[in-house]
């Protein structure tokens, strides 16, 4: 089996995540990184780095919906303004918003279906869709609907990021510490690029490596 390349430490994982009590996670990373590659200091840093700003240093396990009216109508113009739906009906309630913004994609069904909230953003990655939970339920033996709720655990959150991560050969990137890359893959274009970076450099440094 495949082992870590360097000495890596609880330590490690507290100091870069900002976190007291890092046991949960470290002991997650320890079984599903060597199963996914994430090995050397490199692909450590861009993993930790990348899913630090995704999740608020793993504070955040679902996706925040709690949006106003005034927000619907400005970011999600075309599931309510343009459609001719209302958005007061809808303020601050996120069950409601998911099951909108979400319906008839990526394997979901109608506003009806509840497949919007049920699968909406979960794991430090933001795994989201049942199309995305159901492939990576079948990678680990689960049921779409069990993979929504492992997600939302320690290991689950590790382990479906790690698939992600392999789904979308990230660690090629992270060898030549090429951010952009890394970015673009996890979050479709370069959003937070800034912080992703400064995270990188940060997670390189406690880990022993030097960013190239």
């Amino acid at each position: 089996m495949t082992k870590m390349d360097f000495d890596f430490k609880e330590e490690h994982v507290s100091e870069i995540l900002h976190m007291d009590d890092a046991g949960d996670w470290y002991e997650a990373m320890m079984e599903m990184f060597p199963e996914y590659e994430i090995t050397n200091k490199n692909r450590v840093a861009g993993f930790l780095a990348q899913t630090a700003h995704e999740s608020a240093n793993y504070k955040v396990l679902s996706e925040n919906l709690n949006y106003s009216a005034k927000a619907l109508d400005a970011i999600f113009g075309k599931y309510f303004k343009r459609a001719g739906r209302d958005a007061k009906e809808y303020h601050r309630q996120p069950e409601k918003i998911a099951n909108v913004i979400y319906a008839n994609r990526m394997d979901n069904g109608n506003t009806a279906s509840g497949d919007g909230w049920r699968y909406r953003g979960g794991g430090i990655l933001q795994l989201t869709g049942k199309y995305n939970y159901t492939k990576f339920g079948a990678a680990c033996q689960k049921s779409s609907v069990d993979a929504t709720v492992y997600v939302r655990t320690p290991k689950g959150a590790i382990e479906s990021a790690c698939w992600f991560w392999a789904t979308n050969d990230i660690n090629i990137w992270c060898d030549t510490d090429d951010i952009v890359s890394m970015t673009k893959r996890i979050n479709g274009g370069t959003i937070g690029l800034a912080d992703r970076k400064k995270h990188y450099i940060h997670a390189l440094e406690v880990l022993g490596g030097e960013y190239r």
